[in-house]
C-alpha cells in the first residue's frame, strides 16, 4: 500500500516538474516578425549561395569572383545558425529561394562576361539592401532574444558586404542603392540589367547615384524652373 501511494506521489512530483517546462515552451513560441525574418533570411542565404558559386564559375572580374567566394562562405556560415535557431523555435524553413531570387538566378546563369558582372553586382546590391533592412527591423521590432541576437550577429556581415558591393559598383559605374529603411529580404530583388530599387514598407524609393539624387520627370511631364528673382 505504502509502495503505491509512493509511486503515486512520485508521479505528482514529475508532473510539477513538467508543468514548469512545459509553459516555458509555450511562451518561447516566435511571433510572426520572428518567424518571417527566419524564413526570408533563410531564402537570402540559399540566394546567396547559389549565386556565390555563379560568380566563381562565370564571372569575369576578378572582384566579382572574391565576392562570390565570400558571401557563399558568410551566407552558409550564417545560414548555419538560422537552421539551428529555427529548429528550436519550430520554425518551418523553406526549402528553396523566392521565385523572384530563382528568376534572377535563370538569368544570371544565361549572362556572361561583362553583362554577368554587371547584373550580379546589381541583384547583390538590392539583395542585401532589402537584408539589412529587414535585419534592422527585426533588431527593433522581434521579440524571441535568439531571433533578435541572430540579427544583431548577421547585420555587420551583411553591411560589409554591401560596403564591398558599392565599392565594385562604383568601379563598374553601376547606381547604387542606400540601405536605409526596412523591407523583406528578398521581396523584391530586380532582375540582372534591371532597376535597383530599394522598397519601403508599403511602396518603393528611388535610388539615387552615388553622391546625388537623379530624379527625371514622368514622361511627357514638364520639370518646372522658378522665375528670375523667385525663390
Amino acid at each position: 500500500m505504502w509502495g503505491i501511494k509512493r509511486l503515486g506521489l512520485l508521479a505528482a512530483l514529475v508532473l510539477v516538474g513538467l508543468a514548469p517546462a512545459a509553459a516555458a515552451q509555450a511562451a518561447a513560441q516566435p511571433s510572426q516578425q520572428d518567424t518571417q525574418y527566419l524564413q526570408a533570411l533563410h531564402q537570402v542565404n540559399l540566394f546567396e549561395i547559389t549565386t556565390g558559386d555563379l560568380a566563381q564559375q562565370k564571372g569575369q572580374n576578378a572582384d566579382v569572383k572574391r565576392l562570390g567566394e565570400m558571401f557563399k562562405t558568410d551566407h552558409t556560415q550564417l545560414d548555419q545558425t538560422v537552421q539551428s535557431t529555427a529548429q528550436q523555435l519550430n520554425v518551418t524553413l523553406p526549402g528553396e529561394p523566392t521565385a523572384d531570387q530563382q528568376q534572377v538566378i535563370d538569368q544570371l546563369n544565361s549572362a556572361s562576361g561583362a553583362e554577368f558582372d554587371r547584373a550580379w553586382v546589381t541583384a547583390q546590391l538590392a539583395g542585401h539592401v532589402q537584408a539589412i533592412q529587414a535585419t534592422q527591423t527585426e533588431i527593433s521590432q522581434g521579440s524571441e532574444q535568439s531571433v533578435i541576437q541572430l540579427a544583431q550577429d548577421a547585420l555587420p556581415v551583411l553591411q560589409a558586404h554591401y560596403d564591398e558591393l558599392v565599392a565594385l559598383a562604383q568601379q563598374l559605374g553601376i547606381p547604387v542603392p542606400e540601405a536605409t529603411g526596412t523591407a523583406t529580404p528578398g521581396a523584391t530583388t530586380p532582375a540582372p540589367g534591371g532597376t535597383t530599387e530599394s522598397p519601403a514598407p508599403g511602396g518603393t524609393t528611388e535610388s539615387p547615384a552615388p553622391g546625388g539624387t537623379t530624379e527625371s520627370p514622368a514622361p511627357g511631364g514638364t520639370t518646372e524652373s522658378p522665375a528670375p528673382g523667385n525663390s
